[in-house]
């Protein structure tokens, strides 16, 4: 999930270009068609190598442009309070894309076309992600994974701090509202 959010990021990223899309609309694609199938059957050869082409897609857009939002929730919560990183990252996901779905359309679009050629079609990307997350077993909510209620107001302020590049604006009470549905582990979108 966390090689997803690369993908995600770099189809609005500051910097985003053409080749950078199109591996991160393919790499979408490749890893939400096969982690279901890697969970359910371990020994699948041909899901373990489409997630192994997803998530060298993934590193390559990592590698090439910048990231936004998620990946400043995610470092700012998972460094602050010591919380597992990819769970943190799988948690958040969906909730980050719900954040910036208005302000970018067009990847909205392309996240929405690489999850139509998987089973997750038929919903908006940030609800298709977390779907994906629940049918893999991942955790769905913050507080599942030790976050304390009480850290919220503080988390959110931290990650307005110094926020990184992101295609909506950065504002404390919307952060603060996507921390506390993904503490909540509420469905977004």
């Amino acid at each position: 999930m966390n090689a997803i959010a690369h993908c995600v990021e770099a189809l609005y990223a500051q910097d985003a270009n053409p080749i950078t899309s199109l591996m991160a609309e393919e790499g979408i694609r490749a890893l939400a068609s096969s982690l279901p199938v890697v969970v359910s059957q371990p020994d699948n050869l041909d899901a373990r190598t489409e997630a192994l082409y997803g998530a060298w897609l993934a590193g390559s857009c990592l590698g090439s442009v910048g990231m936004s939002i998620h990946h400043k929730l995610c470092h700012t919560v998972g460094g602050t309070y010591n919380l597992p990183h990819a769970e943190t990252h799988t948690i958040i996901l969906p909730h980050a894309v719900w954040y910036n779905h208005d302000a970018v359309p067009q990847a909205m679009t392309r996240i929405g076309h690489a999850l139509a050629r998987t089973d997750l079609s038929g919903a908006s990307p940030a609800a298709a992600l977390y779907d994906l997350a629940q049918k893999i077993g991942a955790p769905l909510a913050l507080r599942d994974i030790g976050m304390k209620a009480q850290a919220l107001d503080e988390a959110a302020r931290l990650a307005t701090q110094n926020p990184y590049y992101n295609p909506r604006p950065i504002e404390y009470a919307a952060i603060r509202q996507l921390l506390q549905n993904a503490w909540e582990g509420r469905r977004p979108g």
